[in-house]
């Protein structure tokens, strides 16, 4: 393995512990896997050339825990990142695994649920703050329904947004250094969940209090799933200044949510996103949400995990030599690739003068323009020939 290949500390890569950790267990079949111990973890994480661990409250807990126990597992936690050198950038709440959010948590129609979830994730809020997370993540997997007549989609989403308004509010109070993040996702395990997509939640996002604080966690699967284009998501969450956080994984397009490994699903879709992330900026955690295939053994998990930091870095370097090519740069300028930065409107231009300039329309000759062949199977060519490393 080149260096070029190797994990290393900058490159930010993260995993979510109940990534490795799933057991493999799915509707129509038992666990395939025993439970991993979230210290084993993180050391095979570390091991590995990660960056860092993420986590559900319940995934370094048990539900129910006294708070006698609640603060061995901490301990224990805090002891394995200290040995380690993990980071911890980010950090989530369960509140879709009991049986009492299954009709909702914060949109729950039973007002004592709502509050429940509010106490729960201020309670790992705490935690959150003490181990360093710049940013808390909400996946609503709960909020929404399968009969549309069994909700007050108004009200719900007025108690999505109190919901949201108070955590932030708890966050401003206490002085705590934390971003959250919203994780749009179409279905499943809600037949329609709230906020499926980026567009909703930006939609969502300028109603809060404390919108400055609140943020996307945008997932390449949700957005496959549902048939979207994932680095059109991602591209305009950056554009709104809100790309906080973001999940890695792979799908085969619109069916069930697959989780695969980063790019053993569309990999002309991860080689755009890997080339999008790396040009635009993005300086947060590469952060993959996959699941290890039900098919495979504890040996299985690591090779997963490992398999998609490399797939990034092997995407991150096809796509510096893709962006690198003279050829590429010469077809992407036939193509106009670089005119859509230059605004429509010429320095000191004005709407009248666009309304008196002929050439602009009465002069202009659409039939040459639509003669015009833009390029891009070409620059699809010259992606597959660098991913195929035929160049």
């Amino acid at each position: 393995m080149t260096d070029a290949l190797t994990p290393r500390p900058e490159d930010k890569f993260t995993f979510g512990l109940w990534t490795v950790g799933w057991q493999a267990r799915d509707p129509f079949g038992d666990a395939t896997r025993p439970a991993l111990d979230p210290v084993e973890s993180v050391h095979r994480l570390a091991e590995l050339g990660a960056h860092g661990v993420t986590f559900h409250d319940d995934d370094v807990v048990p539900f129910g825990s006294d708070a006698d126990v609640r603060a061995k597992h901490l301990a224990r936690f805090r002891a394995a990142l200290h040995e380690t050198g993990l980071v911890v950038p980010m950090v989530t709440t369960n509140l879709f695994t009991h049986p009492m959010f299954k009709e909702g948590a914060f949109t729950a129609n039973d007002r004592s649920v709502r509050r429940f979830a509010i106490r729960k994730v201020i309670r790992n809020l705490d935690v959150a703050a003490e181990l360093g997370a710049r940013t808390y993540v909400f996946w609503g997997g709960r909020e929404g329904s399968e009969v549309d007549l069994a909700k007050d989609h108004g009200a719900a989403l007025d108690r999505y947004r109190e919901a949201i308004d108070l955590l932030a509010s708890y966050v401003v109070e206490q002085g705590y250094d934390l971003r959250f993040a919203l994780e749009p996702k179409p279905n499943e395990p809600r037949g329609d969940i709230y906020l499926p997509t980026v567009g909703h939640a930006l939609a969502f996002i300028d109603t809060l209090e404390h919108a400055h604080l609140v943020g996307l966690n945008p997932e390449v699967g949700h957005e496959q799933m549902s048939n979207l284009n994932v680095v059109h998501a991602i591209a305009q969450a950056l554009w709104h200044g809100k790309l906080f956080h973001i999940d890695l994984n792979g799908q085969h397009g619109p069916k069930f949510d697959q989780d695969l490994v980063f790019g053993h699903g569309d990999l002309l879709s991860a080689f755009a996103l890997v080339d999008l992330l790396e040009s635009s900026g993005y300086d947060g955690p590469r952060h993959f949400d996959y699941k290890p295939l039900r098919t495979e053994a504890i040996d299985g998990v690591w090779a997963s995990a490992a398999s998609n930091m490399r797939t990034y870095l092997l995407l991150k370097e096809r796509a510096a030599a893709f962006r690198a090519d003279p050829e590429v740069q010469e077809a992407m300028a036939a193509a106009g690739v670089p005119d859509l930065a230059t605004a429509t409107l010429g320095p000191g231009e004005t709407l009248a003068d666009l309304l008196a300039d002929r050439s602009a329309f009465e002069a202009f000759d659409a039939d040459a323009a639509g003669d015009r062949s833009h390029g891009a199977v070409r620059l699809d060519q010259l992606a597959i020939e660098h991913l195929l490393g035929a160049r």
